[in-house]
């Protein structure tokens, strides 16, 4: 089997690693204004469904640098399959934040134009969009048409069957399709290790004859140049810190302070 080395560009302390990235000023501070742009909408969404001003919302914070570097390596015509939680790559990809709000209010959301902004609607169910982004790339391909489709997925959505159904898709018909995994290491209520026993989410990847890449969040930026690059391939973003698996733990659709107490490990005792 193939060796998963982590990919590192910069430690926790900030310092580079190695040579670090080769990225220009200006779009690191694009990335910057994006991540600034993508947390603070949020807080602010996550305080309106706190005040009952939003049915339901899944939180993207700790996932800022995940969504906004991915979401910049793909070209404008290329198609992006979101799960729920990708508020970040919404933003990147220009769509206008009342338009991401009318999604979670539950009103008719007429602006959502998917061939506006290339993005399909929002997929609650887990794993679901991925075999529908290996088809769109499939049938894409057969058209003619040069583009990539994206799909992102969180870890606990590998032990579902949509998923393996689409990396088994993409391995025989070699459909350009990235499929990005946002590992924060906790599937909602169940840790990584007690739903795969995979070492990493990348060798996954093996099975079914593609690529797979497993790094921190802070390397995917060096992606840059074009997600055609990478397609099709499993890229596994890891995320250890205990503050984003915290937030994943107390999810906006519920009540934080009725979390069982073996959930709880990392939260404060407040809904903060």
């Amino acid at each position: 089997m193939t060796a998963y080395p982590l990919r590192r560009s910069i430690h926790v302390d900030g310092s580079e690693v190695g040579d670090g990235h080769s990225l220009p000023d200006t779009l690191l501070l694009e990335m910057y204004r994006l991540m600034h742009v993508s947390r603070s909408f949020d807080r602010r969404a996550l305080s309106a469904q706190r005040q009952g001003r939003l049915g339901t919302y899944a939180m993207l914070e700790g996932h800022e640098s995940v969504q906004i570097g991915t979401a910049l390596a793909f070209d404008e015509d290329d198609f992006i399959y979101p799960a729920y939680r990708q508020h970040g790559v919404q933003i990147a990809r220009g769509m206008p934040l009342d338009v991401i709000l009318q999604y979670w209010r539950g009103l008719p959301n007429k602006d959502w134009d998917v061939n506006t902004y290339n993005m399909m609607s929002i997929a609650v169910p887990i794993a679901s969009q991925i075999p529908q982004a290996v088809g769109h790339a499939y049938a894409a391909r057969l058209r003619g048409n040069d583009i990539v489709t994206g799909t992102y997925f969180g870890d606990g959505a590998t032990s579902e069957t949509d998923f393996h159904s689409g990396l088994n898709f993409a391995g025989v018909w070699k459909a350009p399709t990235v499929f990005i995994c946002a590992n924060n290491q906790y599937a909602i209520s169940v840790p990584y290790e007690k739903q795969t026993a995979s070492e990493t989410i990348a060798q996954k990847a093996d099975a079914y004859g593609i690529t797979g890449f497993s790094t921190e969040p802070c390397l995917q930026s060096s992606s840059r140049p074009s997600a055609r690059r990478f397609a099709p391939s499993v890229l596994e973003l890891i995320d250890s810190r205990p503050q984003t698996r915290r937030l994943t733990l107390t999810g906006a659709g519920n009540d934080c302070r009725l979390e069982r107490p073996n959930r709880t490990r990392w939260i404060s005792g407040s809904c903060e």
